[in-house]
């Protein structure tokens, strides 16, 4: 760990927990009419109730803020600068997403990109992993739901080709 004062500790977590943020309000931005628009749509069977994508994902950004601030209190490595770009691409990629599905309704472009989200996120969880292994571990549920959200994109774009094609 680097040797940092308790402020400094302190302020470091705030400081990424609201880049996490940021990048929720950000899609939040672009979801203001979600649950209307997910409602309309033909889903499949097994698709989560729109009010659950809010709580899981107020959660999952708290993960990702606190287990990027875990790789960043370690020593200074070459692995640590890498790991935390990683981790600002993803995010970037994830406040993208909501844009590319409710606003612009780009089904086959908002799969595409949770594709690459996924890959993404799973190289982050390796790179903090080998950092810190409990920073890696954080992101694990991430990984989870979006996979799931990538199978979601991929069902709901193909269900309707004439909203999200």
């Amino acid at each position: 760990m680097k040797s940092l004062t308790q402020r400094q500790q302190f302020m470091g977590l705030a400081g990424w927990l609201m880049l996490a943020y940021i990048a929720a309000a950000i899609g939040a931005v672009a979801s203001v009419n979600a649950a209307e628009f997910y409602q309309q749509l033909q889903q499949p069977s097994w698709a989560p109730p729109a009010g659950a994508f809010g709580p899981v994902w107020t959660t999952l950004y708290t993960l990702m803020g606190i287990a990027a601030w875990l790789v960043w209190r370690e020593k200074p490595t070459q692995n640590v600068r890498p790991a935390l770009t990683l981790f600002v691409v993803q995010l970037a990629l994830n406040a993208l997403w909501s844009w590319l599905y409710f606003v612009w309704q780009l089904g086959a472009i908002a799969f595409a990109g949770t594709v690459v989200l996924w890959i993404l996120i799973l190289a982050t969880l390796i790179a903090f992993w080998r950092i810190k292994p409990l920073a890696g571990a954080l992101l694990v549920p991430y990984l989870a739901w979006v996979t799931l959200a990538t199978a979601l994109t991929w069902s709901t774009w193909h269900l309707n080709p004439q909203v999200l094609g």
